[in-house]
């Protein structure tokens, strides 16, 4: 079997979390463009989309690599480059293998006018709105869509932002962002998408045409504080190794690089076979509470590239090989970020060389969800 690190990838959590979206989309009869970027947040894009390719209304990626591994794999739903193109060659491609693509600055719209395409093409127009990266200013949106709108190779134009502080309760930036957009967009016509994960959840006001949930659809709530979503969404990812070692140390003695963990008691010491460079975070801080058969075990001492090490004296019955659960369905992913200073996103996306393990992709059926959210 090898080394015991794994990850474990639930489908049908995927398409729970999916329906959980859908039915908050419906009150406005959205689309959902399920975010997939980045190997679906080390999921696996290929093979959430699959998972997903029966319900979902399209994809999200960041860049056309990311498009042409799911077309390549006989996705057919429609696909968006969230980040557009980045070289006039790519426009090719995006003609070639129907794809969607966000037009954020001067330099996309001026290479999309001087390109021909075969067929038209689905642009998304994206405006900053508040959040300062990409994007056109309010200002210069009209002028922006009258443009794309006089070129004969653009089919639809979708009105787009992105919110900044969505998962920020009663968020004043959030709602100056959705006035500064529908003051720009009110009498443009086209479909409009605005909402993220967190949007999704708490803004039924900017809910439109297309919503684009990313870390919700994997079934980590987008809230730093706790919210009722989280009762309601099934973690997708579980990531567990095993206890490769277990000894007991006297009081006194230290524990991992640095030594910056003494044991005030003698002390029974578990290694855990996952570190760093599987994705752990370095800097959990010691009583980051990992799972062994099901029971909570402190961290303690610093993790190393390729183990950690927890203390076991209040769990006398652990032996080697039992089962160690980092994060998954009973303990939060969340949970360990915050041990660790960081968030979830960039746990699920550090991950790195354990591999993956996929079961689970049946339909279940929900009850309408939108007020118990709201």
């Amino acid at each position: 079997m090898g080394r015991p690190a794994t990850v474990t990838i639930n489908l049908d959590a995927l398409r729970h979390n999916y329906q959980i979206a859908q039915q908050l989309s419906s009150i406005n009869k959205a689309g959902i463009m399920a975010v997939v970027k980045a190997d679906a947040y080390s999921h696996g894009a290929t093979a959430c989309a699959t998972a997903l390719a029966d319900i979902a209304s399209g994809f999200a990626v960041a860049c056309i690599e990311e498009a042409l591994e799911l077309r390549v794999a006989g996705i057919r739903q429609p696909i968006l480059l969230l980040e557009g193109f980045f070289e006039p060659t790519e426009l090719d491609k995006i003609d070639q293998y129907r794809l969607d693509t966000v037009i954020h600055h001067q330099y996309q719209l001026d290479a999309l006018a001087a390109h021909p395409l075969d067929h038209p093409v689905r642009v998304w127009l994206k405006m900053d709105s508040g959040m300062g990266r990409v994007g056109f200013a309010p200002g210069e949106y009209r002028r922006a869509w009258e443009q794309l709108n006089s070129l004969p190779g653009v089919k639809d134009i979708v009105l787009m932002s992105h919110f900044a502080c969505a998962d920020e309760a009663n968020s004043e930036h959030t709602q100056q962002q959705l006035t500064t957009f529908n003051t720009h967009t009110s009498d443009l016509p086209g479909q409009r998408s605005l909402c993220n994960s967190a949007a999704v959840v708490t803004l039924p006001e900017a809910r439109s045409d297309w919503n684009r949930p990313g870390l919700l659809l994997y079934g980590v709530s987008p809230f730093g504080q706790p919210h009722n979503i989280e009762q309601m969404i099934q973690p997708v990812m579980e990531l567990s190794s095993a206890i490769i070692s277990i000894k007991t140390i006297p009081a006194g003695s230290s524990v991992g690089y640095g030594s910056q963990w003494t044991a005030q008691q003698p002390t029974r010491i578990g290694v855990v076979a996952i570190g760093y460079a599987d994705g752990y975070p370095r800097h959990a801080i010691n009583g980051t509470p990992v799972l062994i058969n099901g029971h909570r075990a402190p961290l303690v001492g610093r993790v190393s590239m390729d183990m950690l090490t927890v203390d076991l004296t209040d769990l006398p019955h652990v032996q080697i090989g039992d089962r160690a659960v980092l994060w998954g369905a009973d303990l939060s992913i969340s949970e360990v970020a915050q041990m660790a200073n960081t968030i979830p996103y960039q746990l699920l996306c550090n991950l790195n060389r354990v591999p993956v393990h996929y079961q689970g992709a049946l339909m279940t059926d929900f009850a309408d969800l939108g007020q118990a959210l709201v």
